[in-house]
């Protein structure tokens, strides 16, 4: 099981995006089967593709039709309440405040699925709330 960060899903979504191609290629070997990421993804890719500077954003009908598209070739990983704040405890036990709690999620969703690799474009974010998973965290 390999597990997608929301970074990657943009990259994917936005052809002008620097890190598109790498992403794409990667996108283009996900299966269903295969392929998971976070429930939260899905919220912050609809944030971030209709917020993007004009020229670049999607209208949010689009947005949406894009997370279908993904949808498609990944299965959403949802946490459980307790799983929430098993979480949190552990991100507060580490000493990580503020927005890296989501990288935290994230990555107990990608514990919950077993991945056996996570693909992100924030490496070092991810590899400090998750310093055992630091060798399964790459870029695409």
């Amino acid at each position: 099981m390999i597990f997608l960060d929301t970074s990657v899903l943009i990259a994917v979504a936005q052809v002008s995006h620097v890190h598109h191609g790498p992403s794409r290629a990667l996108w283009a070997t996900c299966t269903v089967q295969e392929t998971a990421a976070s429930t939260h993804t899905l919220a912050e890719v609809y944030n971030v593709l209709t917020a993007m500077p004009p020229g670049l954003h999607l209208a949010p009908r689009d947005a949406v039709l894009a997370i279908e598209t993904f949808l498609r070739r990944l299965m959403p990983v949802a946490l459980t309440a307790e799983e929430y704040m098993e979480t949190l405890r552990g991100t507060a036990g580490l000493g990580h405040s503020g927005g890296m709690i989501y990288d935290a999620l994230h990555l107990a969703c990608a514990r919950k699925v077993k991945a056996e690799t996570i693909y992100t474009w924030n490496v070092r974010h991810f590899q400090i709330v998750g310093p055992d998973l630091a060798e399964r965290i790459v870029t695409p």
